[in-house]
């Protein structure tokens, strides 16, 4: 049997621009990525704390240390500069290799650094 599990989440980060007019994704800083584990265009859930909003979108890389965390496209119209969001990704496995799994979870600052 399979299961879907949490994989990395990066818990609240701070939404530094929403571009409406961008094919849509995500820019998220490199640093960010490789910290939880994530790689380009990898698909993410985020989840808005500030207004509920919850979306699936797919990650673009960001300028490694610049704290960046972008909603593009569509989704820029679901958050506000400044809101925080959880984003996170799922991974599916066999429940045995599951049970022992423990995914990667980072808590950015207010700056979005770690």
């Amino acid at each position: 049997m399979q299961i879907e599990l949490l994989k990395s989440k990066i818990h609240r980060a701070t939404v530094t621009q929403a571009n409406l007019n961008y094919i849509g994704s995500i820019t998220i800083d490199e640093s960010l990525m490789e910290a939880a584990n994530l790689i380009e265009f990898e698909k993410v859930q985020v989840l808005n704390i500030n207004n509920g909003e919850r979306f699936d979108t797919y990650i673009i890389k960001g300028e490694k240390n610049s704290g960046v965390i972008s909603l593009n496209g569509a989704a820029a119209r679901k958050v506000v500069v400044g809101d925080l969001v959880i984003i996170a990704s799922y991974a599916t496995m066999e429940f045995s290799e599951a049970k022992s799994f423990s995914p990667e979870v980072i808590f950015p600052d207010e700056k979005n650094k770690i």
